[in-house]
């Protein structure tokens, strides 16, 4: 359900994103873009822009679920380094591991803050590499 919800969303909608998984613990979530004339660049590729929003929420939110109302949880920073061209259909898949989530909250817990760097690949149809999102969250 909470999928659809997404997919309802603006921005999400008006450059053609689409999550097409999320798991029941909100651990797992699949992402996938479609190129269509109005998300490509001028060059008749994916635009960079909507290839990072595609992996824009979805860590800090699926965090914020799963360590509860006790903890603050904000992006503070991202990069994207491009390394081919986005073409055809692109997907990103977010995973956060029970382990992740519990050692989060556990540094969290001890040093009152904790920020760290979490990658996430935005691949191509061939599995290969089109794009790496690195998020601060």
């Amino acid at each position: 359900m909470m999928g659809r919800l997404f997919n309802f969303w603006r921005p999400f909608r008006g450059a053609g994103i689409r999550v097409t998984r999320i798991n029941d613990a909100f651990t797992e979530v699949d992402v996938e873009l479609k190129l269509r004339w109005y998300n490509q660049n001028y060059v008749g590729t994916h635009f960079g822009g909507s290839l990072y929003a595609m992996t824009d929420p979805f860590y800090m939110l699926m965090l914020m679920h799963n360590v509860g109302r006790d903890y603050i949880v904000w992006d503070k920073a991202a990069a994207i380094d491009f390394k081919k061209p986005g073409k055809g259909l692109v997907r990103a898949h977010f995973r956060y591991t029970l382990d992740e989530i519990a050692a989060v909250k556990a540094i969290a817990d001890e040093k009152g803050k904790y920020v760290f760097t979490k990658p996430v690949q935005i691949l191509n149809e061939s599995d290969e590499v089109v794009a790496e999102v690195q998020k601060t969250i």
